[in-house]
C-alpha cells in the first residue's frame, strides 16, 4: 500500500477549502478544478506536518496519481515506533538497536552502578524524560506545524505577526481573536491545527478555576 493514501491532506483554492481526506482524494479534487478553471490557484497541505506539498498536476487525473510524492518520511505519530537504522550490535528483533553514546567518564561510571547495565539505565532515563516533556513536547509540534501552514496561506493577511506572536505565547484568547477577520476556511483550519498547542493552558486555567 502507498504509505500516502493513509495521511490526511487538504487543499485550498485561493482561500476556499475545496477538498480533505488521503493525499489521493485531495490530488484529485484539486486537479479537477484546475482543469475547471485553468487560472485556479490551488494549495495542497499535509495536514500532519501543516506543510505544503509539491505536486505535479500536468496531464491528466490518472498522471497526476501516478506521480504522487512518497510520504514516508512524514514523522511517525506512534511512540514506540521502530527506527530505521544500519545493521548492527543489539537485537533488532525486539527493536532494539545500538548506536554511539558519547559522555564522560563520570557519568559511565554512574551508569555502571544502575541495576541491569547502562543500557538499560538509559533506556529508563529516556523514557522518564519522554514522559515528563510530553505535553512541552504536543505543544511545540502543535505550535510549528500550525505556524506552516499560516506561514504559506496568510502571511499577508490582517495581523499575521499577531497571530504567529500569540501562537507561540500560547495565548489562545489572542489568537482567536486575531484570526476572526481571516477568510472562514483559512481561520478554521489554522485554529484546528492550533488547538493542541493551547490545551495545556486551557488544563490549567479549569483547574485553577
Amino acid at each position: 500500500m502507498n504509505p500516502a493514501s493513509d495521511i490526511p491532506c487538504v487543499a485550498f483554492e485561493g482561500d476556499r477549502c475545496i477538498a480533505t481526506g488521503s493525499i489521493r482524494e485531495v490530488a484529485r479534487a484539486a486537479k479537477q478544478t484546475l482543469d475547471r478553471r485553468k487560472d485556479a490557484s490551488v494549495l495542497v497541505f499535509d495536514g500532519m506536518t501543516g506543510g505544503p506539498i509539491d505536486l505535479d498536476f500536468r496531464g491528466t487525473v490518472d498522471d497526476v496519481l501516478a506521480r504522487l510524492p512518497d510520504m514516508a518520511d512524514t514523522p511517525v505519530t506512534t511512540e514506540d515506533a521502530a527506527v530505521p537504522a544500519p545493521r548492527g550490535p543489539g537485537r533488532p528483533k525486539l527493536g532494539v538497536v545500538a548506536r554511539e553514546v558519547t559522555l564522560l567518564p563520570r557519568h559511565w561510571e554512574w551508569l555502571a552502578q544502575q541495576s541491569g547495565g547502562a543500557s538499560v539505565a538509559l533506556r529508563r532515563l529516556v523514557d522518564e524524560a519522554r514522559r515528563a516533556n510530553k505535553d512541552r513536547d504536543r505543544v511545540r509540534h502543535a505550535q510549528e506545524v500550525a505556524y506552516r501552514f499560516i506561514a504559506a496561506m496568510a502571511e499577508n493577511k490582517p495581523h499575521y505577526e499577531e497571530v504567529a506572536r500569540a501562537l507561540f505565547a500560547g495565548d489562545a484568547e489572542r489568537f482567536e481573536a486575531w484570526t476572526a477577520s481571516w477568510p472562514a476556511d483559512v481561520r478554521d483550519h489554522a485554529r484546528q491545527l492550533a488547538a493542541a498547542a493551547f490545551e495545556p493552558a486551557a488544563s490549567r486555567q479549569s483547574a485553577a478555576g
